[in-house]
């Protein structure tokens, strides 16, 4: 038993020392520093967007003990991820895992670098969470987050990395947001800066549709509109206050969260198929989708 506890124990210390090779300090904000976790070798840094309090003077502690300037490239508060850009080349980029192989029970090791030593806990994830909005991938985990442990690595048992840690996402819950969903935000804050997002320009709120409607539509539910915009999307394809949205384009919507995952980024400029319920008709009518801003 002491020799499977000790290969056990020299395999932990290896995965964190093989991320910790792929794991920096960020200082950018007045209080203690935070985590963050080198995306490619060009000097591209992803941490947590709420650790990046200030946009100027940021300065990334490297693994090897130098300090560089980094600039903001952008922010997504919506998923608590921000990008940096390193004065800086020749870095060690590190393997993701990909978000498919994750499994509840998994044993896991938050990794961070708030200081100039690196940090590890040990723990299991709990829980795996799927968002419909945007691509937003989760695993929950019981790792306690030390301070500065935010925007660091959660380091699977092979030392690949399996996302990034947050503490606010969501109040005492330990969430990390999965590789799928990190990579689809960094490339869309490397391409524009900031993350684009789909516009109808609705208020909304969940609706249960008759038996026959929802027997001939497969739902249950749909999406009551309660407001609508001057001069948006909705308004100019004809969208009125009292009909009821239960698909947009290929996706049905039973509720906001529907309609938010139905209005992604690649549908802005595109001109889809609105299904909705008025009068106790199903009609269809195509929309433009705009961009928010």
């Amino acid at each position: 038993m002491a020799d499977v506890l000790q290969t056990l124990s020299d395999s932990m210390a290896g995965a964190v020392e093989t991320a910790g090779k792929s794991t920096v300090k960020v200082s950018a904000r007045r209080r203690m520093p935070a985590s963050g976790v080198i995306w490619s070798a060009d000097g591209i840094i992803v941490t947590s967007h709420h650790v990046v309090e200030r946009d100027e003077d940021i300065k990334i502690g490297l693994p090897d003990g130098k300090t560089v300037s980094a600039t903001l490239v952008g922010r997504d508060p919506n998923t608590d991820i921000a990008v940096l850009r390193a004065d800086v080349g020749g870095l060690t980029a590190p393997t993701w895992a990909a978000s498919e192989s994750v499994r509840v029970g998994h044993l896991v090791l938050a990794v961070g670098r708030p200081g100039d030593d690196l940090q590890a806990t040990l723990g299991v994830i709990s829980a795996l969470m799927h968002h419909k909005d945007e691509n937003k991938f989760f695993a929950q985990t019981d790792v306690v987050m030390y301070p500065g442990f935010s925007g660091g690595p959660l380091v699977s048992a092979s030392g690949d990395i399996i996302g990034l840690n947050s503490s606010a996402l969501m109040r005492g819950v330990s969430l990390t947001i999965q590789t799928s969903t990190i990579q689809y935000v960094v490339e869309n804050l490397l391409k524009h800066g900031k993350m684009r997002r789909g516009y109808l320009g609705v208020g909304v709120q969940p609706a249960r549709l008759s038996e026959a409607l929802a027997a001939s539509l497969g739902q249950k539910s749909g999406a009551l509109i309660v407001s609508v915009e001057s001069g948006s999307p909705a308004e100019k394809a004809g969208l009125f206050m009292g009909d009821t949205i239960v698909a947009l384009g290929s996706s049905a919507v039973g509720d906001m969260e529907d309609l938010l995952g139905a209005l992604s980024s690649t549908q802005i400029g595109a001109t889809i198929t609105a299904k909705i319920v008025r009068g106790g008709q199903v009609q269809e009518l195509p929309v433009t989708i705009g961009e928010r801003t």
